[in-house]
C-alpha cells in the first residue's frame, strides 16, 4: 500500500486499516505544528485509492474500521468522500465505521444534508483539532477558526449524529494563562458534548513560527507545574456524561486514561499525586522538554 510522507493517526485507531487519500494537512499552517511542514498538499487519485484497496484486500481477513488518511482528509469535497466510502464498501463490506482527522474549516464547506448523507456512508468517527476554547489561544496557534465557529460546526456534526473526538492541547495559553484557558476550554466542551477528549501537550520545534515567538519574547512556555494545574482545573470543569478522556500522548508527563465523570476524582488525585511526588517547587522550576532548542 502506498504511504506518501509520515503518516499520523489516533491512538484509538491503532488497529484500523489506514487508507491514505490526502498527502499532508490543506491548512498546515497551525504555529505549533511539524508534523506536515516537509510535504506538499495534494489529494490521491481514485486510482491510487482503489488499488491501495486492492492490495489491502489481499492482506487484510477483514476490516470493520477504516481511517482515512493524512492530515485532514476531511477537507475532500463531499461527492470525492463518497466515492470513496463507496470503493470501500466494495471492497470491504464489513466495514462499519469510516473515520479521518478534521478541521472545523473542513466540516464548514459541507451543507448539513451532504454531513448526513456522509453519516449515511458510514464516515462516522472525525477527529478534529480543536485545540483550545479561547479566542486568544486559537489564534496566537493559527488554526484557521474562532471559538464561535467551533461550536456551531460540531453542533452540527451533533444534529446529524456524526460522531467525533475533539483534540486539546494543554500549555498552548502560555505562562500563567493555563487555569483560563481551562476553563473556557471546559465550557466549550460542555456545550458541543463531544463523544471522546483527546489531551496533549505543547510541545516546540525549531521548524514551526511558534519557535520564533518564543525565542522573541511573544509566547513564554509555561512551567510543568502550570499545565498539571490546568488539567486539574479542565478535569473539575467538564460537565458531560459517559465521556471517554485520553491523556496518554508521550508529550503528556502524566499519562492517563478514563471515562468522566466515573474517573475524574481518581485522575485528578493522580495528578496530585504525581505534583508530590516530583515536589512543586521543581516542577515549577523546571520549563517543559519538549522545547527543542
Amino acid at each position: 500500500m502506498n504511504y506518501e510522507g509520515a503518516t499520523y493517526r489516533p491512538p484509538v485507531e491503532s488497529d484500523s486499516l489506514l487508507l491514505q487519500v490526502t498527502v499532508g494537512c490543506s491548512h498546515n499552517s497551525c504555529s505549533f505544528c511539524n508534523m506536515y511542514r516537509d510535504v506538499r498538499f495534494r489529494v490521491a487519485s481514485m486510482e491510487e485509492i482503489e488499488k491501495d484497496l486492492q492490495e489491502a484486500r489481499g492482506i487484510y481477513p477483514k476490516a470493520e474500521r477504516i481511517f482515512l488518511v493524512n492530515g485532514d482528509a476531511f477537507v475532500l469535497k463531499a461527492e470525492t468522500l463518497q466515492a470513496i466510502a463507496g470503493k470501500i464498501v466494495e471492497y470491504f463490506p464489513e466495514c462499519q465505521n469510516i473515520g479521518m482527522y478534521a478541521s472545523i474549516g473542513n466540516i464548514k464547506t459541507k451543507t448539513d444534508q451532504e454531513l448526513a448523507d456522509l453519516k449515511n456512508c458510514r464516515i462516522n468517527d472525525l477527529h478534529v483539532g480543536v485545540e483550545s476554547g479561547s479566542e486568544a489561544v486559537l489564534k496566537q496557534l493559527n488554526k484557521g477558526h474562532t471559538r464561535e465557529e467551533a461550536i456551531y460546526h460540531l453542533k452540527r456534526l451533533n444534529n446529524v449524529g456524526i460522531n467525533y473526538a475533539t483534540s486539546l492541547m494543554l500549555g498552548a495559553a502560555g505562562k500563567g494563562k493555563g487555569v483560563e484557558n481551562a476553563r473556557l476550554t471546559a465550557a466549550l466542551l460542555n456545550e458541543v458534548r463531544p463523544n471522546l477528549i483527546w489531551l496533549g501537550t505543547l510541545g516546540i520545534f525549531k521548524t514551526v513560527p511558534l519557535y520564533e515567538d518564543v525565542l522573541a519574547g511573544r509566547f513564554s512556555l509555561p512551567t510543568e507545574l502550570e499545565v498539571l494545574e490546568e488539567e486539574k482545573e479542565l478535569l473539575s470543569r467538564i460537565s458531560l456524561d459517559n465521556v471517554i478522556l485520553q491523556a496518554n500522548h508521550p508529550t503528556n508527563t502524566v499519562p492517563m486514561f478514563g471515562v468522566l465523570p466515573r474517573d475524574r476524582e481518581k485522575m485528578i488525585s493522580h495528578l496530585n499525586a504525581a505534583i508530590e511526588h516530583y515536589g512543586k517547587e521543581s516542577l515549577f522550576k523546571l520549563m517543559p522538554p519538549r522545547l527543542n532548542m
